[in-house]
């Protein structure tokens, strides 16, 4: 199938220019292009374009769930006919397993799987396996092990109506596929047997159950049904079911590496013992084999990902089975953010080796877990064969890579145009970011001729960059306390942006003193709770948000007109180049929009963010002159799966659509606890995780016997 992008608008200012530049590059089979596209310019529907035009799944990464969340909600509304998918890690709490030899101190793996995301990270494996029309969004979780996409596919079990089938065969393929048998609990990854009917719940469908009944040796009718209420809504003339887990085995396999488990075992206790390392050794026979056990009797393991090596029958070393594997040879990689992105998905291979080497050395696991891991940068590179690289600030990486050859694109004004990077300096970072022992010439600097940067820094709105403004360091917090009454008086929002968490919450409650409304927000904030307090700022809750480097990249707050950067000479990660770029463009949707930076010198990222808003703000400005365009703010926010961009009205709304008045004194309390797990699934299907976790909590307190929180009224409400 074709890509099919819907959408009223076409494409503005040089996004038209910028998707032709790109779609050139790769169908001449470039490796590196990098879109290099301001905030606000519409980068998401020039990537969506572009996707469209080359015709080929892609694969879309962002480095954080809530961008990629954000990424699946643009995308799903551009491509409502093609299979747009989300991959994300699924678990809500992940504390690993590790040890401290210093202390003595074992942690156990603990971790709380989100079912909802499990479901679409399912829901992706199947789409990529069977369909050639799907794009997924995923974050960095998608270089992370998973099964072989062979054993993935080879145990799908397909059904069609006249099948020469047995019920009781059936039943058996679906406990090979770690489906489970619940008559009572009905729910995704079960089914039921009801004589000859037997319903059975995808893990990679919601709402939505699929009725196989038999007549004898026969398949006589497929359905799909309602999980609720049981009720058919189509009958269907076949159905393929997946696999009900991520990794999964066939039997033949799960014997063999069962004996390869327990020869490494041997060896590596004999190992031991002969080091004198008896305790070490004790320990990992235990563990050992009790893990066997519970693998020959239920056919899997508590961290059963461990022995995925002998599980797919890897050689030692081999890098791991990923989402990667799953798509075709030809798919095209986009990487949202990659000046963010590409450091993190090179940071995640010694991270993890570095905790499981410990483990090993101390008997908790055996060498083989080892080859559970992340994907090196030169793996993953090898894996992806074009990648689009899309920022407002490019790292050094995507600069060299993709060659640009329009020498001042970003002027300097007599500083060093390569920003004083040389090949040595991008292959010694290639080699520390790939994990190998040599430079993977594959992608050190490429040929000439490698595509140009392209440039995106034209607004549809016709808004230009913010104006900056130098400020002494002395008084900066009074007068950032002046510029902010002055713009609370025009009902606009302010950002301010300090060195430390202590500081952005000494700053905060000082500006309250002064009678100013403020919250800060910073890594220790919880990530439902920031959700809440960005919506808050939008729904003029409050006036000014104090953060650290929370408040960059991805944030679409179109009411900030003013963005304080205090310090902003303390040169370092929270105050170079691309982090003031990036903070400064946050004002970037207001037509009024200013960054103020407090300094008493002005150093080199100071001075090249002067250089680039100079540069960028005289091409917008031209072109506005030349099409006549009077540049307006973003009116609203474009997503509304994620409750910071929702509205003041918009969030009224929901919650008024949230509450039922209920004036009698007694309810039917199963009723209602079905409704709130209707609305609940609805929630999290939408990815309004936040709305969803309050419906869940309703829902708990219901069944302890409780009361649904009520909203203050004269009626009495309850939560629907």
């Amino acid at each position: 199938m074709a890509f099919e992008l819907v959408s009223d608008y076409e494409p503005q200012g040089d996004q038209g220019p910028a998707i032709e530049k790109l779609v050139k590059s790769l169908e001449a089979g470039n490796a590196h292009q990098t879109l290099l596209g301001v905030t606000g310019s519409g980068k998401t529907f020039t990537m969506a374009k572009v996707i469209e035009r080359i015709g080929r799944p892609a694969l879309i990464m962002s480095h954080n769930k809530t961008l990629a969340a954000q990424l699946y909600s643009e995308f799903k509304n551009f491509f409502p006919n093609n299979a747009v998918e989300y991959f994300v890690s699924y678990f809500d709490y992940y504390q690993p397993e590790a040890y401290i030899p210093r202390t003595d101190t074992y942690i156990e793996k603990d971790s709380s799987i989100n079912d909802e995301i499990e479901r679409l990270r399912l829901s992706s494996m199947g789409s990529l396996l069977t369909r050639e029309d799907t794009i997924v969004v995923a974050s960095v979780s998608c270089i992370y092990g998973l099964g072989s996409p062979e054993d993935y596919e080879g145990m799908m079990v397909p059904v069609w109506v006249g099948q020469q089938v047995g019920r009781d065969q059936f039943l058996e393929s679906l406990v090979s596929l770690l489906f489970e048998r619940n008559d009572i609990a009905f729910g995704r990854g079960k089914f039921r047997v009801r004589g000859d009917v037997v319903e059975v719940h995808p893990a990679y469908l919601d709402e939505t159950a699929v009725r196989v009944e038999f007549f004898g040796d026969e398949v006589d009718r497929i359905s799909t049904i309602d999980t609720l209420t049981g009720t058919r809504i189509e009958s269907v003339d076949r159905h393929t079911f997946f696999p009900a887990k991520q990794f999964v085995t066939p039997g033949d396999k799960m014997k063999k590496a069962m004996v390869e488990i327990r020869k490494e075992a041997d060896a590596r206790v004999a190992e031991f013992e002969s080091q004198g390392k008896l305790i070490e050794a004790q320990r990992l026979r235990m563990r050992t084999d009790y893990d066997l056990e519970m693998m020959r009797e239920m056919g899997f393991c508590q961290g059963i990902e461990n022995y995925s090596r002998h599980l797919t029958g890897r050689p030692p070393g081999a890098r791991p089975y990923t989402l990667l594997d799953f798509f075709p040879d030809n798919f095209l990689t986009l990487i949202d953010e990659s000046h963010v992105s590409i450091p993190q998905i090179g940071g995640m291979y010694e991270g993890d080796r570095s905790r499981k080497t410990v483990l090993v050395d101390h008997g908790f696991r055996l060498p083989s877990a080892l080859d559970n891991r992340p994907l090196r940068f030169d793996e993953f590179m090898k894996m992806t064969g074009q990648r689009l690289y899309v920022s407002a600030t490019p790292g050094p990486f995507e600069m060299v890579n993709s060659r640009p050859d329009n020498a001042g694109f970003i002027p300097t004004k007599g500083r060093d145009g390569d920003r004083g990077l040389t090949i040595f300096d991008i292959r010694k970072m290639n080699l520390r970011l790939s994990g190998a022992d040599e430079p993977v010439e594959d992608f050190d600097v490429g040929k000439p001729g490698l595509p140009l940067v392209v440039e995106q820094i034209i607004r549809p709105t016709g808004l230009l960059d913010p104006v900056i403004t130098l400020k002494p360091l002395k008084g900066q917090i009074d007068e950032t306390i002046e510029l902010c009454r002055q713009r609370v008086e025009k009902g606009q929002r302010i950002l301010v942006t300090t060195l430390t968490k202590k500081t952005a919450e000494d700053l905060s409650e000082y500006l309250q003193n002064v009678g100013l409304k403020v919250r800060y927000i910073h890594a220790d904030v919880d990530a439902v709770e920031r959700v809440e307090i960005l919506r808050q700022l939008r729904a003029a809750e409050f006036d000014i948000l104090v953060g650290i480097n929370l408040l960059r990249e991805g944030l679409d707050l179109p009411e900030v007109s003013l963005v304080c950067i205090l310090d902003a000479d303390k040169e370092g990660f929270l105050r170079n180049e691309t982090s003031l770029i990036q903070t400064a463009g946050r004002a970037a949707r207001h037509i009024n929009g200013e960054c103020v930076l407090f300094c008493d010198q002005v150093t080199d990222s100071i001075q090249r963010l002067l250089d680039v808003t100079e540069y960028r703000r005289e091409k917008q400005v031209t072109y506005n002159d030349e099409h006549g365009i009077t540049p307006q703010s973003v009116k609203r926010a474009v997503q509304e799966s994620l409750h910071l961009y929702s509205n003041q009205r918009e969030s009224a709304e929901k919650l008024n659509r949230s509450l039922v008045a209920d004036d009698e004194e007694v309810y039917d309390k199963v009723r209602v606890i079905a409704e709130l797990e209707k609305e609940m699934r609805d929630a999290a299907a939408k990815l309004e995780f936040e709305r969803a976790a309050h419906l869940r909590d309703q829902i708990a307190q219901l069944k302890d016997g409780g009361t649904p929180k009520k909203k203050p009224a004269k009626k009495r409400v309850r939560y629907r």
